[in-house]
């Protein structure tokens, strides 16, 4: 039994760019979930949370700045997105700025909103004084009742922000949960098709696709629901070169997309079929190594790719990427669609093989004959003895070893054990954890991952 779910209202924070929504979202939250920068048009596609107070339940969207008349492609599907964000909400907070009064752009968002026919409460953002409250008058213009004072950056008014919030929502229901979905971070260098992918493998314009790169700031979770269960997929910034991530807005990108990364089951590293493998996707590649995540890298715009012959591209890369033996190595276009159908199985593929479980008697054989083949080598006068293995968890496959002292392992034997469960067990896709324990518990070590 799957046991049920709880099925939460939707509130949307909308507003003109820069008025203060991420920060809103961030102090309802109680985090830095929303990246907060002092500039327009910081927060590009939807990102949400689901929020408790007072016992009701409700996930809070925060949307990007609303334009009546955009000028730009970006902005055009920045408008879209929020748009669409409006048309799932149960309840719209309308966010103006107290500091700026009434301007042009808050009338014609208030139009937007007042065609939608939702549910809305209009928020005055940035009140820190009297002064600033006993203005509020002049946004009674908008035809949107009166503004609720609050300060997002310094939490004045948000508890009675959200006691009038809540008191407009129904309550949450309870739906029958479903299975846990495998979640799949998209990852890699900026501009090499990560959004593109997504909205390719979810076959609509989810996420905001620009040539421009750095257009998704956040990790953003989207649900691809299928015939034998769901899939998350998770559109991630893209990462520089650590010498080039400016601080601010792409440095709080790099950490939410290292986030993204530790909370998937699979990563999908893209490269440009154009530029080839470089250094910095490599540093990626070790991010993926170092939260233990199976692993697949996609050689994106291979329609663009000078040279299509396969294989010289899988040795060239399995080169470059010696330390992780293991990846799954695809070659797709985004833009046209070849190879994308492979993604998602090919994924599922590493999922399963990432929560594996070996039987206790095929392990104490296969590890049986590797040490019979291959006696552990020598340190002085002191010889290394396993003395058996034991499967202690999935996702990663975890493997503890019990040897007479754990010192003696050397990385060559350590790896010698890992190639042999591989070849008896499969585990493509994945690390391997493998964990010495000497007899004596005196000491334990635990290599990097292989």
């Amino acid at each position: 039994m799957l046991g049920d779910i709880m099925k939460r209202p939707v509130v949307t924070i909308v507003g003109r760019p820069n008025v203060g929504k991420s920060t809103l979202f961030n102090r309802i939250l109680g985090e830095r979930r929303a990246i907060v920068e002092d500039l327009p048009g910081t927060t590009r596609d939807r990102i949400s949370a689901d929020i408790s107070w007072e016992g009701q339940e409700f996930t809070l969207v925060d949307s990007g700045g609303l334009e009546a008349r955009p000028d730009s492609g970006i902005k055009q599907k920045v408008k879209e997105q929020v748009e669409a964000a409006i048309a799932e909400a149960d309840l719209i907070l309308f966010l103006v700025d107290a500091r700026e009064g009434v301007m042009p752009g808050d009338q014609e968002v208030a139009d937007i909103l007042r065609r939608s026919q939702k549910p809305l409460q209009l928020v005055a953002n940035k009140v820190d004084n009297d002064r600033q409250e006993s203005e509020l008058f002049q946004f009674h213009k908008l035809g949107m009742g009166e503004p609720i004072p609050v300060s997002a950056y310094h939490g004045k008014g948000i508890d009675e922000l959200l006691d009038k919030a809540t008191a407009c929502l129904p309550p949450a229901t309870l739906a029958p949960a479903e299975p846990e979905s495998m979640k799949i971070a998209i990852v890699g260098r900026p501009n090499v098709g990560k959004s593109l992918l997504v909205n390719t493998l979810l076959g609509e314009e989810r996420l905001i696709v620009d040539s421009t790169p750095g257009t998704t700031r956040d990790s953003v979770d989207t649900v691809l629901r299928l015939d034998d269960g769901s899939i998350i997929l998770i559109d991630t910034a893209g990462i520089r070169r650590r010498g080039r991530i400016q601080p601010g807005i792409e440095r709080y990108s790099l950490e939410r997309t290292q986030r993204a990364i530790e909370r998937s089951d699979v990563a999908v590293l893209l490269i440009d079929a154009v530029e080839g493998i470089t250094t910095q996707d490599t540093h990626i590649l070790g991010y993926i190594q170092k939260a233990y995540r199976g692993a697949i890298l996609a050689i994106n715009k291979w329609d663009l790719a000078e040279v299509k012959d396969v294989n010289q591209w899988t040795d060239v890369i399995r080169q470059r990427t010696r330390f992780m033996p293991y990846i799954e190595i695809l070659s797709i276009s985004a833009k046209t669609g070849y190879g994308v159908a492979k993604v998602l199985p090919t994924a599922k593929r590493v999922y399963e093989e990432r929560n594996k479980h070996i039987p206790a008697d095929s392990l104490d054989k296969v590890i049986r004959e590797a040490v019979a083949a291959h006696f552990p080598p020598k340190k002085g006068t002191r010889k290394l003895t396993v003395i058996g293995a034991t499967q202690t968890a999935v996702s990663p496959p975890t493997f503890a070893f019990s040897v007479n002292d754990a010192s003696l392992v050397h990385f060559s034997y350590q790896r010698y054990l890992e190639n042999k469960l591989r070849q008896a067990f499969g585990f493509q896709g994945n690390p391997l954890r493998l964990i010495f324990h000497s007899r004596s518990k005196k000491r334990v070590k635990e290599p990097g991952a292989s």
